[in-house]
């Protein structure tokens, strides 16, 4: 029996929150202590660790393969991918013919990391791969008549799209009228029959049963990479002894994996934790330019990394060209050889990340006063403006989700006379991705699409009312039945600020990496107050908190000064209940723990 089926949610608000200081109800599940035993004997794993892994519903006949995640164990076999062997045997022969070929990539992280890797493996096979990505702001989102006209203006004789392209029916029928092979290499959902191509491998295809649904673009890549060196030893191609070692791309895997929000499970999860070995090598000089430009350059020089360091800090930056500046910047850093080129790349991307915040910010304030506005009457949020930079919209689209727990769309423009262009976020159990890639079949969008969780979409100004009724009533009774769950906070456990140390932190690590599907633990300080507080770069708080045994723990709270919890943290005589993740916090050779606040609920005393 599954650990799953043994675990028992609490009918009761957990310290008797039913509504936090950001509207959460607070719960906890309750594991089988037998159960935990068997986990800490069998796994050597303190009992914290046991706990939370049987909290979590981790199978024991699974666990093994959970506490260490491994490519051998997990990899999933190429054929088992609808159209994988073929797109294989049009790939080897393009490499072995010497045909051009491109990739084209969408704008983000996960594009960028896929076209990466494709662009590393065809080199170290002594092939050039061109790049092209869609400008957003001129060209839209994936592939588009005009992209296939000019690359085959250029020479180009085989295209492999990556995170994008299934659902492009009219640009690939464009391409091949061209002439042009095309191979897609996609992961987002998809409501009917494949387009025109050599190849479309996506998971997420109808008659895929590969099972493997939730792997991002890069890890689709990843696999096809696996596929094409099979079908190199298979023929004996030339240089079939010595291929591409495909470990040493696990960094740019795991980054688009942890940046799509994958779920942190299975064969993801041993992406992701091979992944951050391969980032401490440095290897990859592209993201050892981008971690020094952004001060972390540890992380690629053998210190510690984490799911936050692909998520947070590399992440941001090299979504940063896509959004407001060029577009395959991230592409070509990633792919570069060239150190030189590497610092100059990671620069620039620095300076852009800054100045998207900067546009985030400024564009922030004004979406959130229009976002409660809509969050009163309506299911879905979708708010607008042809003044808000596309470039930042996704961002914003997320920070409102969290905040106001509904899915949430947010359009920008470069002009009231131009379409809009879209993002949206989901919460729990709403799938805006095929609520969005069915007001397309309405006729309400000129293009859209996603998965569960996110959705991109171009929609005219002058239908956004129509869009806002249409998305509202087909997603109201998903978002009533998942209410609860959104809404809900879970508390993996209760303890004294004391308890909150280094010795529990490196307990806790021993079952991560952290992320979608797996996240950082929550903890519950009954009881405190807050002793100290400052308000750091504008929004952020810093703080202390102590409990009624005197004991005191450190922490911040990000984005705070504009919420509730900000405004609590200010008050040093209020008791609260505090949920936090813990941290390490590393200055000056000095390491201790320290608490990130999740939130706040007012306690009685």
């Amino acid at each position: 029996m599954s650990s799953a089926a043994l675990i028992k949610p609490r009918e009761a608000a957990f310290l008797g929150v039913e509504r936090s200081l950001t509207g959460r109800r607070w719960r906890t599940h309750e594991a089988d202590l037998g159960l935990v035993e068997v986990f800490r004997r069998r796994f050597s794993l303190p009992e914290i660790a046991a706990r939370l892994l049987v909290a979590r519903g981790v199978p024991l006949e699974g666990a093994e393969h959970f506490l260490e995640p491994t490519l051998k164990a997990l990899f999933p076999d190429p054929s088992t991918f609808a159209d994988m062997d073929e797109a294989a045997r049009v790939i080897e022969d393009a490499i072995v013919a010497g045909r051009s070929c491109a990739v084209l990539a969408d704008y983000d992280v996960d594009g960028g990391s896929s076209a990466a890797q494709l662009v590393r493996y065809f080199r170290a096979r002594g092939r050039e791969l061109k790049i092209y990505v869609p400008d957003r702001m001129k060209e839209g989102y994936g592939p588009s008549a005009l992209a296939f006209e000019r690359l085959k203006a250029d020479g180009v004789e085989l295209v492999i799209t990556v995170d994008c392209g299934a659902a492009a029916e009219e640009p690939l029928n464009a391409a091949a009228a061209l002439g042009l092979d095309v191979i897609v290499l996609d992961h987002h959902l998809m409501s009917g029959p494949p387009p025109k191509a050599r190849a479309v491998v996506n998971p997420n295809r109808m008659d895929c049963k590969s099972g493997q649904g939730t792997l991002t673009a890069a890890g689709v890549v990843l696999v096809a990479m696996a596929a094409i060196n099979r079908e190199a030893r298979r023929r004996g191609s030339i240089g079939s002894n010595n291929l591409p070692d495909l470990m040493q791309l696990l960094d740019l895997s795991a980054i688009g994996t942890v940046c799509d929000v994958a779920p942190l499970t299975g064969f993801n999860r041993a992406i992701v934790a091979q992944g951050l070995k391969v980032l401490r090598n440095g290897k990859n000089i592209g993201l050892a330019a981008l971690a020094e430009t952004a001060g972390k350059a540890a992380i690629t020089q053998g210190g510690r990394t984490s799911v936050y360091d692909f998520g947070f800090v590399l992440g941001p930056r090299i979504n940063a060209g896509g959004r407001v500046g060029d577009a395959s910047l991230a592409t070509r850093l990633l792919s570069t050889e060239d150190p030189e080129e590497a610092r100059e790349l990671a620069a620039t991307l620095e300076a852009l990340n800054a100045e998207r915040r900067q546009r985030e910010a400024e564009m922030l304030s004004e979406a959130e006063t229009a976002a409660i506005a809509e969050a009163e009457t309506r299911s879905v949020i979708i708010v607008g403006s042809h003044l808000w930079h596309p470039g930042v919209i996704g961002i914003a689209a997320g920070r409102l989700k969290d905040r106001l727990h509904k899915p949430t769309i947010v359009l920008g423009g470069t002009s009231e006379h131009e379409p809009a262009k879209g993002s949206g976020r989901s919460t729990y159990g709403v799938n805006l991705g095929a609520a969005v890639a069915a007001a397309k079949t309405e006729g309400l969008l000129i293009n859209g699409g996603g998965h569960a969780a996110a959705a991109g979409l171009t929609v005219e100004w002058d239908k956004v009312e129509a869009l806002k009724d249409f998305l509202s009533e087909r997603l109201a009774p998903e978002l009533a039945a998942a209410e609860g769950e959104a809404r809900a906070l879970n508390v993996d456990a209760a303890g004294a600020v004391g308890a909150m140390d280094l010795g529990l932190l490196e307990a806790i690590e021993r079952i991560g990496p952290y992320g979608q599907g797996h996240p950082e633990p929550v903890f519950a300080l009954p009881d405190v107050r807050v002793s100290f507080a400052k308000l750091v770069k504008e929004d952020h708080v810093r703080f202390t908190l102590e409990d009624v045994r005197g004991a005191r723990i450190g922490g911040i709270a990000f984005r705070a000064m504009k919420s509730p919890l900000g405004e609590a943290l200010m008050k040093k005589d209020q008791l609260y209940h505090a949920a936090v993740r813990l941290k390490r916090n590393e200055w000056n050779d000095t390491v201790r723990a320290e608490v990130e606040i999740v939130d706040l609920a007012e306690s009685k005393g």
